[in-house]
């Protein structure tokens, strides 16, 4: 028994947008847009990958440590059993 929450309805729909007219003349005209910016603008693309490593670095931070705040480590509830004294 499928429900409309199943999601298989939302890839259909998309699959059929890129195989119909309008998502065909989409598709082609962003291919001529990319290789007009690759062709008269290659200088500046190729510029901007030097700065992508450095500007990858606070990203990187943000998503490793889930932001700020959570840099301190966590206090336990309970002390740990005491294994080194002897019994």
């Amino acid at each position: 028994m499928r429900t409309s929450g199943d999601g298989d309805g939302d890839r259909t729909s998309k699959a059929a947008f890129f195989t119909s007219p309008a998502g065909l003349a989409l598709l082609v005209l962003l291919a001529v847009a990319g290789t007009y910016l690759w062709m008269e603008h290659r200088a500046h693309l190729l510029g901007a990958l030097l700065w992508l490593p450095l500007l990858a670095c606070p990203l990187m931070h943000l998503f490793m440590h889930h932001g700020h705040g959570r840099h301190q480590k966590r206090v336990r509830s309970s002390p740990p059993p005491d294994a080194g004294t002897p019994s």
